[in-house]
């Protein structure tokens, strides 16, 4: 089964992927985890995410380096209560979260680990589709009229977002991965939309959903972004 820790939902969108089609299954999401998760280090014991693969997989999907770059923690620190924010234990920790210095010079090393893991992922398995699916949008547009966020964090937080998609595109086409852009399909399903495919801030509390998360109808949209490649799925 699924390590507890792990945190892994029977309804990712590669489940979901997996129930349409019929197709067997293995999952080694998990909460947390960065690129060094998948290519050389254990997490929680569990061993690199990249051993899973044997060479036998027809499809392999990717979404990955949201944790590098402190993305979602970003907007989970930016949505604290000011009092949570001002802890000693924590307060330096998220005031590094919230500084754009830190954020670019994690991107810088993002680009970097999201080619190797492309490099890593098509030598482990040459004859599968592999698919970057990068990641749902968190906030709404800078011309919204309602801002969830004051201005420079908002700003800060779409910068990440938006050079994460695109070192994610870029490494999925340098090394001959496809990229699924749910980033640009989930545009108008934000958290604060009528729609949203993302949950919105909150606290991380076991008995409800994580906070920048990903909801059941923004799963199911991600698998049908992916179903609509698989001529084999339809």
């Amino acid at each position: 089964g699924s390590p507890w820790r792990a945190l892994r939902s029977a309804g990712n969108y590669p489940h979901v992927i997996a129930r349409r089609t019929g197709a067997g299954l293995v999952d080694v999401t998990y909460s947390g985890a960065t690129t060094s998760h998948l290519l050389t280090d254990s997490q929680n014991g569990a061993p690199p995410q990249i051993q899973a693969l044997d060479g036998t997989e027809d499809l392999v999907t990717v979404t990955i380096g949201g944790n590098d770059v402190g993305y979602v923690p970003l907007l989970a620190a930016a949505t604290l209560p000011p009092a949570v924010r001002a802890l000693p234990a924590i307060g330096p920790r998220l005031r590094a979260l919230l500084d754009p210095g830190a954020r670019e010079n994690a991107l810088e090393r993002a680009a970097g680990s999201l080619r190797e893991v492309g490099a890593a992922v098509r030598r482990s398995s040459p004859r599968a589709r592999v698919m970057f699916v990068d990641y749902l949008t968190l906030l709404p547009p800078p011309d919204a009229a309602d801002q969830p966020l004051p201005a420079d964090i908002a700003a800060l937080a779409r910068r990440v977002g938006c050079r994460l998609a695109a070192l994610t595109e870029a490494a999925a086409r340098e090394t001959g991965c496809e990229i699924v852009a749910a980033s640009r399909a989930s545009r108008d399903h934000h958290p604060w939309s009528p729609d949203p495919w993302t949950t919105g801030p909150g606290l991380f509390l076991p008995w409800r959903p994580a906070p920048f998360h990903p909801t059941p109808a923004g799963m199911t949209a991600v698998a049908a972004l992916v179903l609509a490649r698989l001529t084999w799925a339809r």
